[in-house]
């Protein structure tokens, strides 16, 4: 098997994969390829198999998104290192960071009173 044809089997359904990856995170095209640093239509591209990716944006999308490397590659092992990042709890740290400090506190402590009454509602 030539080096060509190696390269070829190795990452063989990588555009599925990817496309799986992105579905996993809830990420539309657009935002997934703003993550990576890249434009929406390589993204669609490389889903639909009518283009190839470099190593270095793969490594890039494993590092980024906490994904196995060889399972991006190759579809072996589990898709995460890590339990997935959760979109709804980046969206609340995004948020928070724009807030003013005073503004912080106040979330903080309305989280905090939140968390009360629900234990007090026997859901903990």
């Amino acid at each position: 098997m030539v080096l060509q044809d190696m390269a070829k089997a190795e990452f063989e359904g990588l555009g599925e994969r990817v496309k799986e990856l992105r579905s996993a995170l809830g990420l539309s095209q657009r935002q997934f390829a703003r993550k990576i640093f890249v434009s929406q239509t390589l993204v669609n591209e490389v889903e639909l198999g009518k283009r190839k990716i470099q190593l270095r944006i793969l490594h890039l999308i494993a590092y980024q998104f906490k994904v196995n490397i060889e399972w991006l590659k190759q579809g072996t092992g589990e898709m995460f290192n890590a339990p997935p990042p959760d979109a709804r709890l980046e969206h609340i740290i995004e948020i928070y960071h724009k807030l003013d400090k005073p503004l912080q506190d106040y979330l903080l402590s309305q989280s905090k009173e939140m968390l009360k009454i629900q234990k007090e509602m026997g859901k903990t």
